[in-house]
């Protein structure tokens, strides 16, 4: 798949309101610490091995090889080659420390603090691997993702449709995969920070193990960020 264009554009799925989350839609089962949920290490991969390859495809086509921040990460970043300089942020040291890519670890919680602990325009490219249907606030770590990004950065969001259950918004877990792609594209057009996202199916539609989409966009450079 390396060297491809992207098979699928624009938004997918079915049309979202102008107002696309009800009362309840980012609520989930369990609304206890997360830190508590996360403190536990856990050293194993969320995805087949198919789904992961096509995550580092993805990265090495798009180029995302630079100074790169890995959102929500864990023990492992799915680049087939490490970036030049990857910082990864996450709720578990241990499992950051255990990253052999990572140059630099972050130990935070964005659902409790969307603010990401980085000066602005710091990284090139931003990565969140099957992590996006976890967050409460979406929006505002969308714009805060824009903040951080330098000129023509790209954030890109990946995903299954594994999730732990208790911990993913319920939005999330009652939309189809189509859904799921459109509620991601819609983070992106509300936070008014990127241009128009990109959304694809990453595995071939017969694959029978995990599926693996992505939706990602560039910083639009002419919007002003409030500090």
């Amino acid at each position: 798949m390396a060297g491809r264009r992207p098979r699928d554009r624009g938004r997918q799925g079915r049309p979202l309101s102008d107002s696309p989350f009800p009362p309840g839609f980012f609520g989930r089962t369990d609304e206890d610490d997360d830190a508590a949920f996360y403190g536990v290490p856990r050293l194993v991969t969320h995805i087949d091995d198919a789904a992961i390859l096509a995550v580092g495809e993805l990265y090495e086509e798009l180029g995302i090889d630079g100074d790169v921040l890995d959102l929500m990460s864990s023990w492992i970043s799915h680049f087939r080659s490490p970036p030049r300089h990857l910082r990864v942020l996450g709720m578990n040291d241990a499992e950051l420390r255990a990253n052999a890519m990572a140059a630099e670890r972050i130990v935070h919680d964005l659902n409790d603090d969307p603010r990401i602990p980085l000066a602005d325009a710091s990284v090139d490219d931003v990565v969140c691997c099957v992590s996006v249907d976890y967050l409460t606030q979406p929006i505002a770590v969308f714009t805060d993702v824009a903040r951080v990004l330098r000129p023509g950065g790209r954030f890109v969001c990946t995903f299954s449709n594994r999730v732990f259950a208790t911990k993913a918004i319920r939005g999330w877990l009652f939309g189809t995969d189509a859904d799921r792609c459109a509620i991601v594209a819609r983070y992106f057009v509300q936070c008014s920070a990127f241009g128009e996202p990109t959304v694809s199916r990453r595995t071939p539609p017969d694959h029978r193990g995990d599926p693996l989409y992505a939706v990602w966009a560039t910083r639009d450079q002419s919007t002003r960020l409030a500090p």
